[in-house]
């Protein structure tokens, strides 16, 4: 199989073709009559110096390319099997399949190359010896937010596109590395880059009142890096002007098809040396039918204004924590959120945190050690730091265990107040920089749901608890002078209404205010680094993550999503059950481990009578002082049915793990009595889901929000759907990629302000 290859801007070359004018001289009168000039002039004698002005570059090219291949088809007889061209090349190739006519070609061409050459203040430069990754990591690590990639020529020669400014200041980032060479190219404009917005639409417009043919042979996209689908031709040609050159995957796609020739047809031969070049460097890429489908459908909506998953976030969060992606996954307590998850996780470029609530030291140890096994080449993991008011010694163990085993980074959660735990954890490899700042070795993320709470977090520790701390001799004083001047917090998640513990906060509340609050105390202490907000609560859909990241979020935080995961560590049962919730379908019920205080958990609805039976026994706590006032109806109803055991049954279990004080204020106080019994039930529900107990569905506890309702209905009909299909760490991709996609469609719809201009 052989596929032709036209080349585009900047392969022009004074005195291209030749003798073809003559030899195709009605070609060359039609050209000249819709541009208003000789193009043989222009081409072969340039005296006007205007073939590297991109009006006149681009429709020269397309009539060279053009004759180059007629002329390759006089001589052969041959057609090939497939085309491809490089950015306005393309043009040629579709040309060939009998997409149009030379004319209606040469007239979009020269539309196009007017539209182009009107946009200033932009530039472009290659970056030669990186790999994209690594240009895109570069760039956005360095705050080149206004900078991005508009060739992928081959794997390592990359274009980027930008503010002219901002690419000179580049330089200098790039020069100083062994290996690289960066090299600013003679353009006018930031090509293939939002910044061509405008031109994109314009053109949409002229190319409307055109009719297209049906492709004769198969022409490769440099949007999607696929073959052009006849539906998609005007989209794909307006989105080619804002849109990167995917150049190395559509070669490798044609490497991927079978044995490939390629032949480059038109003036030099710079296509002919990149794939050279892709050969050498890159593997075939092999394409189903039902990737190549889909890959179009998704190309053919994209209005991007370069928004990717990778730019999402705060660059500096991503290089903290070493992530892919500003994507976490939060602790669900009872090991729900695994080992196994966490380490997907890690794997994926992105953070998950392993649920340490309700499990015993000896099990959080074996996670830890598992974790760091299969993630030992430094990706990113967490442990659940949860605030334990009733056993304060158990809560300093976790964190003296998080030490001893360098775990660099926690989730704190369900605090009220600073405890010695999270500060002996914070102080841990406590140091100045030499520019006078102060780091550590550890890192918290609060999960906060309450602006005092959050306030806690942004101050320094409490001094009367350091104070006490250091007479202790359990810190050093120059340890408790260092945490004078950073936050207790390293960062701050934002937790709005969400499964589990939830105050039912309004993410569009809450956000604006915890990022207001975050300036302030940043200003009072004169803190030199930022501490980055993240969301978390509600976000199972690209929408619900859209909105926290056009809401300030710095990262986002995904909980009850994962639930319903291949590696959450619950049952099948709980997983089919959570399959088929919808939005509607969850409760607040009482806390098991806050019962007395009437704090509330969101759990599934669907299918269980769990959320009545919780509310009922609280109702009747709050009634009543001791079960013996319970009514018989009431009493009998719950041990049986709810219990399926005595009170005194429940009680004699009770006193086997409660802690002695309890046992001593129950046998005091017969209200206290009646919430410990109350309360097993809480554990005995959460036993039953975690455990599948067959039979006992309707009393399994599932603590869960909405947004997995929102997730289900957004994979309806897809792979997805069934949870068996489901793996945390290709949610988590998914859900970036499609954010940003959603991203660049909605806000390019709303207004251009949103789009910097040149």
């Amino acid at each position: 199989m052989v596929t032709y290859l036209f080349p585009g801007q900047g392969s022009q070359i004074k005195g291209m073709g030749g003798m073809l004018f003559d030899e195709f001289p009605a070609i060359t009168t039609k050209a000249d009559e819709i541009l208003g000039y000789s193009i043989k002039e222009l081409c072969l004698k340039d005296s006007g110096r205007q073939l590297s002005q991109t009006q006149y570059t681009q429709p020269a090219l397309y009539t060279v390319n053009v004759l180059s291949y007629l002329k390759k088809i006089k001589e052969t007889g041959r057609k090939p099997d497939y085309l491809a061209g490089h950015s306005l090349g393309e043009y040629s190739a579709l040309f060939a399949a009998n997409i149009f006519d030379f004319e209606t070609g040469l007239k979009l061409v020269k539309k196009r190359g007017e539209l182009m050459s009107q946009a200033i203040g932009g530039g472009m430069a290659a970056v030669l010896g990186l790999k994209d990754e690594k240009v895109e990591e570069i760039l956005m690590d360095n705050g080149f937010d206004t900078i991005q990639i508009a060739n992928y020529n081959s794997p390592t020669q990359i274009i980027v596109s930008g503010l002219k400014a901002d690419i000179e200041r580049a330089s200098g980032l790039f020069s100083q590395m062994e290996g690289v060479r960066y090299i600013p190219l003679n353009v006018s404009g930031a090509f293939h880059s939002r910044y061509m917005k405008d031109a994109k639409e314009r053109f949409e417009e002229y190319l409307n009142q055109f009719t297209f043919s049906e492709l004769s042979i198969p022409v490769i996209s440099n949007v999607h890096a696929k073959i052009y689908k006849p539906e998609i031709i005007k989209k794909n040609l307006a989105m080619q002007i804002i849109q990167p050159v995917k150049w190395t995957e559509s070669i490798r796609y044609l490497m991927g098809v079978g044995e490939m020739e390629f032949e480059e047809i038109g003036p030099g031969d710079v296509l002919t040396k990149l794939v050279q070049k892709i050969r050498e460097q890159a593997e075939p890429l092999v394409i189903t039918d039902d990737e190549e489908t889909e890959g179009i459908q998704e190309q053919s909506c994209n209005t991007s204004l370069g928004i990717t998953a990778y730019s999402l976030g705060d660059a500096g969060f991503k290089k903290d924590y070493n992530l892919k992606y500003v994507y976490l996954t939060g602790a669900m307590y009872r090991g729900i959120a695994s080992k196994e998850m966490v380490v997907s996780m890690g794997k994926a470029g992105m953070m998950g945190f392993f649920g340490t609530g309700g499990l015993k030291l000896n099990q959080i140890e074996e996670a830890i050690k598992y974790i760091q096994k299969e993630l030992s080449g430094g990706q990113a993991y967490g442990m659940n730091l949860l605030h334990n008011p009733n056993n304060p010694e158990k809560e300093e163990d976790i964190a003296d265990l998080y030490i001893k085993y360098r775990v660099k980074n926690v989730e704190a959660s369900a605090y009220m107040s600073i405890t010695p735990a999270l500060i002996k954890y914070r102080v841990q490899g406590l140091r100045r920089n030499p520019d006078g700042t102060v780091s550590g070795s550890n890192r918290i993320i609060a999960k906060v749901s309450r602006p005092e709470i959050a306030e806690i977090f942004l101050s320094p520790a409490p001094e009367r608890i350091v104070d006490k701390m250091v007479q202790e001799n359990r810190i050093t004083r120059e340890q408790a002078e260092l945490l004078e001047e950073i936050p207790v917090a390293d960062d701050l998640c934002v937790e709005a209404d969400s499964g589990g513990h939830t105050d039912g906060g309004v993410a569009y509340a809450l956000m604006p205010a915890m990022t207001k609050l975050r300036d302030e105390m940043t200003n009072r202490y004169g803190y030199r680094k930022k501490v980055r907000v993240g969301a978390a609560g509600g976000i199972g859909t690209p929408a619900a993550a859209a909105a926290a990241f056009i809401l300030g979020a710095d990262f986002i935080l995904t909980g009850s999503v994962n639930q319903c995961t291949v590696e959450a560590g619950t049952s099948e049962a709980v997983k089919d059950l959570l399959q088929q919730m919808n939005v509607q379908d969850t409760e607040y019920t009482p806390a098991g481990d806050m019962f007395e205080i009437g704090a509330k958990v969101q759990v599934l609805r669907r299918g269980v009578f769990f959320p009545a039976r919780a509310n009922k026994l609280y109702e009747l706590y709050r009634q009543y002082n001791s079960l013996d006032e319970i009514d018989e109806k009431n009493k009998k109803q719950i041990q049986k049915k709810y219990f399926k055991r005595s009170f005194e049954e429940i009680y004699e279990e009770v006193k086997q793990y409660c802690l002695p004080q309890e046992i001593e204020n129950a046998e005091r106080n017969q209200k206290q009595k009646m919430a410990l019994i109350f309360r097993w039930y809480f554990g005995y529900a959460t036993d039953l889901a975690l455990n599948g107990t067959s039979g006992q569905q309707v009393d399994y506890q599932v603590l869960c929000g909405p947004a997995l309702g929102a997730f289900n209905q957004w994979v309806k009909g897809t792979p997805l759907e069934n949870w068996r299909n489901r793996h945390v760490d290709q949610i988590g991709e998914k859900l970036m990629n499609d954010t940003a996609e959603l991203l660049n469609q909605r806000v390019g719809s709303i207004s251009s302000y949103f789009s910097p201009s040149l």
